[in-house]
Parts: structure tokens; sequence; C-alpha cells
């Protein structure tokens, strides 16, 4: 093979080999997990209880139906897998639910019969197998990371999660879960690019180090345009047209269930401090268009800030804030504050999910101060987002650095299942309180 060593040069029969036996793994591992699901409760029936279920529709029906679940819960899984701390109990379990909650929507809409029994079955046998086959429902940790020792790659430090091997020669690695991470714009010596082809070849992955960066700290590195690692500078098109629609169905769902909770929650501010409920401030949105942003009032005007005529100062809430009232340093730990913006929602101001949008005297010092700040009014700013289930808030320069950088990640990562983990995220977010002030 033209530009290989003979010691790493391989056939066609041997990628085949290669390719066959990791599918062969993978759908007997699937295999098990579907006679362990789906097949044993049968099993049960026939023997202990006596029935005949080739006769028995609805252990029919519920058997076809727990297999779709078990491969909805796969697919949703191994999707969020993908994304930087993903948690296998915390985000995981909620996939396996998903799965069989809309399994379960579709039998009840179509009037199906089915048994409770059975599908209970399957959901807890699949709950039980996503908390201990980690092979199965995860991808595949590949932590076994060599270094080609050029370039830039030096720029990784420390990563912690995962061993960071330097090379010393251009040899393949022998290990089953190693990957290979260069500079692939560094001017490479031969040998060692004809070493990157050979692992290609091989099957072992080959990474960019800037890569290797995004996948483990969930950030995209800030630099000069024409040097970015966000590729294409325009989010997924298609997905935006079904968020911009999914947004407004849940908001309009949102609003009649929520308005009860909402009228109590506007009373109790209104008797606390007899002050107007609902805070209102200018906030730049998508396109860097301003809006006027909805809050429950969290923070009391009879209190000055330290900085009276400095709006920029002013609009930054730091820990321990004066202005903060009593009630509103609940309403802030729990994110309930925030439940108003559903109807920036509605009106097409806001998402869900996305960069928390800023106040505008804030985002013109960013602006001045941080390179494509700007970039982040690309997609719809948010209820909730990646930098807030990562971070939290933030008040300090350096922090909304960090900050922006969680921002890009989302940005050039748009997708459903990005949403989806921010989502369940944002769960262990309000109820523990994680990055309130």
């Amino acid at each position: 093979m033209l530009g290989v060593p003979a010691t790493a040069a391989i056939t066609h029969a041997d990628l085949k080999f290669n390719t066959m036996n990791r599918a062969a793994g993978a759908i007997a591992r699937i295999f098990s997990a579907w006679v362990f699901v789906c097949v044993v409760p049968l099993i049960g029936i026939r023997f202990f209880a006596a029935i005949d279920f080739a006769r028995d529709i609805a252990a029919i029906n519920t058997t076809i139906f727990s297999t779709i679940a078990l491969i909805l819960s796969l697919h949703i899984s191994r999707q969020l897998f993908v994304f930087p701390g993903t948690r296998q109990l915390a985000q995981g379990i909620p996939a396996v639910f998903a799965g069989f909650a809309i399994v379960a929507g579709v039998l009840l809409l179509l009037r199906i019969q089915y048994s409770v029994v059975l599908l209970v079955y399957s959901l807890c046998a699949t709950t039980f197998l996503m908390v201990f086959s980690r092979g199965l429902f995860g991808a595949r940790a590949r932590n076994n990371f060599h270094l080609v020792p050029f370039g830039e790659v030096e720029a990784l430090g420390d990563l912690g999660s995962v061993g960071l091997q330097v090379m010393e020669a251009p040899e393949l690695p022998l290990s089953a879960d190693a990957s290979i991470v260069a500079d692939l714009r560094a001017e490479l010596p031969p040998e060692w690019e004809r070493l990157l082809a050979s692992a290609s070849l091989r099957g072992i992955p080959v990474y960019h180090f800037k890569l290797l960066q995004e996948s483990i700290g969930g950030k995209v590195k800030i630099e000069h345009l024409s040097e970015n690692t966000l590729g294409s500078l325009i989010p997924n098109q298609s997905y935006r047209e079904v968020k911009w629609a999914v947004d407004r169905v849940l908001a309009l769902i949102m609003i009649p269930l929520l308005a009860p909770f909402l009228i109590i929650i506007a009373m109790a501010i209104k008797l606390h401090d007899g002050e107007s409920p609902i805070y209102k401030q200018w906030r730049v949105g998508l396109g860097g268009k301003p809006f006027l942003l909805y809050k429950f009032r969290s923070m009391s005007t009879k209190v000055e800030g330290n900085y009276r005529n400095d709006a920029r100062e002013n609009a930054i809430t730091r820990a321990n804030d004066a202005r903060i009232t009593p009630l509103g340093a609940f309403l802030r730990r729990y994110r309930i504050d925030e439940l108003p913006q559903i109807f920036n929602i509605l009106k097409g101001e806001m998402s869900f999910i996305g960069p928390r949008p800023e106040a505008i005297a804030l985002a013109e010092w960013y602006e001045g101060e941080l390179p494509f700040y700007s970039y982040r009014h690309i997609v719809w700013p948010g209820l909730t987002g990646w930098a807030q289930v990562n971070q939290g808030h933030v008040a300090d320069l350096d922090s909304v650095y960090s900050k922006l950088q969680y921002d890009f990640y989302y940005v050039k990562y748009f997708s459903a299942w990005l949403d989806i983990l921010i989502a369940l995220r944002t769960i262990r977010t309000v109820l523990t309180g994680f990055g309130s002030k």
C-alpha cells in the first residue's frame, strides 16, 4: 500500500473483518438486551401464568412496542452521551423514560390493547440495563489519547478526566480503546503523516486537538474569525424552524397550566414588599435587537445599588446583593423569577433554551472587550442554556469570557439533542440552586 510502512499495512480483508467484528458485537449486545427486556417476560407468562401468549394480542402488542421503546431509549441515550458532562443516571434514566413515554402515548392515542404488567417490566428492565450496562447505552468511552508531539497540542494542558500520552515515535498504539490527537494544521514530518493515514485505515480515531478541547470541556475557544473553530457561522437552519414552532406550542400549553402558580407568586411579591410583582428590563435578543424581558421582581427599588449613576455596574447582580429581598432570594435560587419569560417565548423574542439575554448596558461593555461577543445573538436567547447548566451566574469579565465559550459551543452544536440534554440538566440546576445569585 503506497506510502504506508509495511508494518502498518493492512488489507481490505482486515478492514472488512474489523468492521464486521465491531458490528457483530453491537448486534449481540442489542439482541441480549432485547431478550432480557422483551422475551423473558413472555417466557414467564407461558410457564408461570399458563397463558398462551401466541393468542394473547395484548402480550404480542406489548412485546412489539416494548421493542420500539428499547430502540428509542438506546438512540436517545447515545445521542445525549455524545456531549460532555453527561451523567448516565442523571440524564440516561430520563432518556429511557422518554422512550417508553412516547410508546405509551402512542398506545393510548391509538387505543391499542397492551399489558400494563409487561410494559412496566420492560421499563424497569431497560432502566436496569441503563444503570449496569454502560457499554450498551453509552457511546464507547475513549479515554486513552495519544498525542502527536507537533504543532499546538501543548495547548491541551491537563484535561484531568482523560489520559494524555505523548507519542515518542510514529508507531500505532496497541490499546483497543486508543485514539490519536494531533494538530492537523501543523506541518508534520512524513513518517507522522503516514502514521495518521495508517491509523485511519485501521479504524483508530484521529482527532484535531481543538475538537478534544471542545468535547471534554464543552467550550469553543474564541479566536480570530479566520481561525475560529465554529465551522459554519450559521447554525442548523432546519432545526431553527422546528425549534421556533416547538417553543411556541410548549408556551401555549404551559401558560394555562402555570397560570394559578404565577398568580400566587405575583400576589406573594405584592404582599411582601408592596411593589409591582413584574420587573421589566430591556435585553439584547436575536440579531442584536433589543426586547423587553419579563421577570418576577426579586430586588427592591427602595434599596439603592452601590453604583447609583453607573447603569453597567447596577445591571450586575453580585453575591449577597443588598437589593435582593428575602422572597426574591428564594425565587432566584430556584429560578422561579424567570417564569414570566414564557410570555417572551410566546411572542417569539426568546426560546426555552439558548444563551441568556444580557442587559443592554452589559452587552455593550462585553462587545467592546470580548471578540465576537455579538455572534451569540445568532440564535434566540433562552430561559436556560448550556452556560447556565455548566457555569451559572457570572459577574466579572473573565467569567463572562468563559461563559461566552459555552455559548459558542451551543451555537456550534445547535441541535435537538443538545437542547434535550440542557433541559434534563436544568432540572438538576433548579433543584440544587446551582449558580444562582
